[in-house]
C-alpha cells in the first residue's frame, strides 16, 4: 500500500487525461482566486503605496544591493522555510509540519498523476511513501492545531469543533488529506471516498477568495515589507522597540497571548 502509487488504479475507470486537466484546473483555480483576494483586499496597492510614502518620508535611509539580497534571504530564510514569526513555539511547529507536508503532498501527487498515471508505467516507490508521509505531516500539525492551539479552544474556551468561515482553510485541508488517505488505505477505488476526496479538493483549491489560502503566497511580501522598513528606518510610522519586551503569564501558568 505504501509503495504503490494510489492515482495509477483509476485509469481503468477515469482517463488519464482526465485527472490531469482536474490537476490543471485546481491550479488555476488558486492563482485565480489569489488574484481575486488581491484585488479585493487591495493588498498590491497597498504594498506598493507604503513602499512610495516610505520613499518620500524625510530621514528615509537609503538601502543598498547588498543590504536588498540579505533582508530577501532572511525573509525567505526566518520568515518562509522556518517560520520565525510565530513566537509560540508549539504553533510554530505545527504550521511547519502542515506547511512541508503539504508541499510534499502536494508535488509528489502531481509527479505520480502526470509522469505515472497508470499502472502500465509504475512509480518508483519513493514517491508513494513520499505522498503518505506527506498526508501524516498534515493530518498531524492540522489536528495537532485545531484541537490543541486555536486560540478559540485555548484560551478561549470554546468547543473544538465550533466552525466559522476562518476555519474553512484549515477544515478543508485536513478535510481533504484525511480522506485521500482513507481513500488509499481502503483500495484507492472509484466510489463515496473518491467522490468524498474529490469534493474537498474542490473545495480547498476552490474556496481561495474566501479562505486563507491565498494567504501564504503575498506574507512573504508583506515580511519583506516589514524588514525593508526596518533596514530603511521609517518602521511603518511605529516607535522602535523597547529594551526589554513585556512578559505576560506567570511560573505557574503558560502565557496565551497570540
Amino acid at each position: 500500500m505504501l509503495t504503490t502509487n494510489p492515482f495509477a488504479g483509476l485509469a481503468a475507470s477515469i482517463s488519464p487525461g482526465v485527472m490531469q486537466c482536474y490537476v490543471v484546473l485546481m491550479v488555476v483555480l488558486v492563482v485565480l482566486g489569489t488574484l481575486a483576494d488581491v484585488a479585493h483586499k487591495g493588498s498590491a496597492k497597498y504594498f506598493f503605496e507604503n513602499l512610495r510614502k516610505s520613499k518620500s518620508r524625510k530621514g528615509v535611509r537609503p538601502v543598498g544591493g547588498g543590504e536588498l539580497l540579505s533582508i530577501a534571504v532572511q525573509t525567505a530564510v526566518v520568515d518562509v522555510i522556518t517560520s520565525g514569526e510565530f513566537c509560540n513555539p508549539r504553533r510554530r511547529v505545527a504550521h511547519l509540519l502542515t506547511m512541508y507536508g503539504f508541499v510534499i503532498y502536494c508535488v509528489t501527487t502531481a509527479i505520480m498523476v502526470f509522469a505515472y498515471p497508470a499502472p502500465e508505467t509504475p512509480a518508483p516507490a519513493i514517491l508513494p511513501q513520499l505522498w503518505w508521509l506527506g498526508g501524516l505531516l498534515v493530518c498531524l500539525g492540522g489536528y495537532w492545531f485545531w484541537f490543541f492551539i486555536r486560540v478559540d479552544v485555548l484560551a478561549e474556551g470554546h468547543t473544538p469543533f465550533r466552525f466559522m468561515r476562518a476555519d474553512l482553510f484549515v477544515v478543508s485541508l485536513v478535510g481533504s488529506v484525511t480522506l485521500g488517505l482513507i481513500w488509499a488505505a481502503a483500495g484507492a477505488g472509484v466510489g463515496v471516498l473518491f467522490g468524498l476526496y474529490i469534493l474537498t479538493t474542490t473545495v480547498l483549491f476552490g474556496s481561495v477568495l474566501w479562505s486563507k489560502f491565498a494567504h501564504m503566497f503575498y506574507k512573504p511580501a508583506a515580511a519583506f515589507e516589514k524588514r525593508m522598513s526596518y533596514a530603511n528606518g521609517t518602521r511603518s510610522n511605529l516607535p522602535a522597540p523597547a529594551d526589554k519586551p513585556e512578559t505576560f503569564g506567570s511560573a505557574r501558568e503558560l502565557p496565551r497571548h497570540y
